[in-house]
């Protein structure tokens, strides 16, 4: 891929997803096939922000794959005292927090499931602080992707892995509104104030309920949190800084009240959790929580998605994307939430975005948030159920009946 073009993204990144500010520190988590990409973001970093300190944590999926099959299960669950306190010391200095993903869809076929869930349970209440600072917006964070051999020739088997690693580039560049010849900032700009509108009209309506339908047997009434607020595009950290979470996004999304779920939601697009691909499945709720599921394939994995912890198997996230969307008109599937997510309406198995979803959400406790409708749990997952013949209503609290979208897309 032309270096230009990188280094066009990682101004990108670094400008508008993080928005590092003047001295801030950050961290970047990437695997190793995006050095070159990672080389651009610090040299950025260091020299148009002046950045505290750039702190790169590179990982390799292959390599976490033998931990996974050969470590013992005391292993996978010791998370060391070290790690946690570094942890600490990133929230401790308002890091920027930025995550590449290059995903190796079904990497992990062959390990079994419910070791990783086992140690993800350990781990995850150790690590809720940060997970917290995230997820609240306590500092900016955003997560972009980077390609590699497996994951392009996942997409375009067809060709020669040069020619598919090229190929991905070029669709991950375009889905994130970087070209040699445009501006990618105004373009960036342009995109949020769209967002942005979209969020008022929706918010100005106060929705009691959504309602979604298809004919691929999606039927399923959502529920949302009084007070809830709408966002999409960027957001802004509890220190005031405007910043992008997504690299790309297209999405509006809202709070689900976690009691207040009912139906049948089908997938559209095979959903890549834990390095498994679970293909063709659905989901039954009932009074917020999922009752039944299937799945063609790596069932198991989606079992354990939903029974995670107390909180996985309600939800945190609604999502609205038109299906007329640049990334949906790309075709292509990418095995990949961050972009599969932005080309359909999704859901959001796990903890709610409650900092940006709810007014006030600061003066509340825990357990006045679950009261409300908060859905709390140590993940969040995406899963993709947008259609070309999604029909969304919205129902308003004085009982007026609202078309949202139309042939799957908004009406307005």
């Amino acid at each position: 891929m032309n270096e230009i073009l990188i280094e066009k993204f990682a101004k990108v990144i670094v400008n508008i997803g993080v928005a590092l500010q003047e001295g801030q520190m950050l961290v970047v988590n990437a695997p190793l096939e995006a050095a070159t990409l990672v080389k651009y973001i610090v040299k950025e970093a260091y020299e148009a922000k002046h950045s505290k300190k750039v702190i790169v944590n590179f990982s390799d999926a292959d390599v976490n794959k033998q931990e996974q099959l050969y470590a013992s299960q005391e292993t996978l669950n010791d998370l060391p005292d070290y790690a946690i306190e570094r942890s600490k010391y990133i929230v401790e200095n308002g890091a920027a927090m930025l995550s590449i993903s290059s995903p190796k869809p079904g990497i992990m076929a062959g390990v079994d499931p419910t070791r990783m869930q086992i140690a993800s349970r350990v781990i995850a209440p150790k690590m809720a602080f940060f997970r917290k600072y995230t997820m609240e917006n306590e500092g900016q964070w955003c997560v972009v992707a980077c390609p590699n051999d497996v994951w392009a020739k996942k997409i375009f088997p067809d060709l020669e892995v040069n020619e598919a690693v090229e190929k991905l580039w070029e669709a991950i560049l375009y889905a994130s509104h970087v070209s040699m010849d445009n501006d990618p900032v105004a373009d960036w700009n342009k995109l949020n104030a769209e967002l942005t509108k979209r969020n008022e009209i929706l918010n100005d309506y106060n929705f009691e309920s959504l309602h979604f339908k298809n004919s691929l047997g999606t039927d399923l009434t959502i529920g949302l949190v009084e007070n809830h607020i709408w966002a999409g595009g960027g957001e802004h950290s509890k220190k005031g800084v405007y910043f992008n979470p997504n690299i790309p996004t297209e999405e509006n999304f809202c709070m689900p009240h976690n009691k207040k779920i009912n139906g049948v939601v089908v997938a559209t697009k095979p959903l890549n959790y834990g390095g498994k691909l679970i293909e063709d499945f659905s989901l039954t709720f009932k009074d917020g929580k999922v009752v039944e599921y299937d799945a063609r394939k790596e069932k198991d994995a989606l079992k354990s998605l939903i029974e995670f912890d107390k909180g996985s198997s309600s939800l945190g996230e609604v999502a609205l994307i038109s299906h007329d969307s640049p990334i949906s008109n790309m075709n292509i599937l990418f095995y990949n939430t961050l972009f599969d997510e932005n080309a359909s309406c999704h859901l959001a198995l796990g903890a709610s975005y409650t900092t940006t979803n709810l007014k006030d959400a600061e003066k509340y406790t825990e357990e006045e948030l679950d009261a409300l409708g908060s859905n709390q749990s140590h993940t969040h997952v995406d899963f993709m159920f947008g259609s070309s013949d999604m029909e969304v209503t919205g129902l308003t609290h004085d009982g007026k009946v609202v078309q949202i979208f139309k042939n799957g897309n908004f009406v307005f």
